[in-house]
């Protein structure tokens, strides 16, 4: 018979949903909280942003300033071909490529997730680029070459962006602070796993 000890020291611990699996290097599981939230995250960002730029697009004439909070904050509708600062305007239909490959690589990484934290930075990352990418595939001129529609200006800033671009830099905000703090995609710290792993 095999001793106590050893064979505790064998046994799973069931209620640690962050175990990998050695061969395949990832979570035994999906986390249905993380991925619901990345998802409500994602909906709400592309509703918002799909409903302003609709707003604009009915209300704001093309090419012209509005005020809105004076100096600070003002709506200046134009559309867009290219990418920040109108990079690009030839290549629109590779800007629509590449933001589908994003929006297929985060739908395939998003079983890693298992934070709360990162599945809002894949959900506002996941939310912008859709934001974007119906633009693209769904405005004129064209299916695929479609203009962005960008409407918000802030004068000590260099562009003019939209919700879906706002949604796209909040990610990268909470991005680097989940980074700084060291918070893995299962959620925990780095600090406290290396403590784990040395108690072991």
């Amino acid at each position: 018979m095999e001793p106590e000890h050893e064979a505790t020291a064998h046994a799973p611990d069931i209620g640690d949903t962050s175990q990998v699996t050695p061969a395949e290097g990832r979570p035994r599981t999906i986390s249905a909280r993380a991925l619901v939230v990345l998802v409500l995250v994602a909906v709400v960002v592309l509703g918002v942003d799909q409903g302003a730029k609709a707003l604009v697009v009915a209300n704001l004439p093309l090419n012209e300033y509005v005020p809105v909070l004076g100096d600070l904050l003002q709506f200046f509708y134009v559309t867009n071909s290219g990418a920040a600062f109108s990079i690009g305007n030839a290549y629109t239909w590779i800007f629509s490529i590449l933001a589908a490959a994003v929006v297929v690589f985060i739908v395939w990484f998003a079983r890693r997730i298992r934070s709360i934290g990162w599945a809002m930075v894949f959900g506002l990352l996941l939310g912008g680029v859709l934001g974007n990418l119906v633009d693209r595939l769904f405005r004129e001129p064209g299916f695929g070459v479609g203009h962005v529609v960008d409407f918000i200006k802030i004068p000590i800033l260099p562009a003019i962006f939209n919700l879906a671009d706002t949604a796209i830099c909040a990610a990268m905000v909470v991005f680097l602070i989940l980074t700084i703090r060291g918070v893995g995609l299962d959620g925990r710290r780095a600090a406290r796993v290396d403590a784990a792993e040395k108690t072991d």
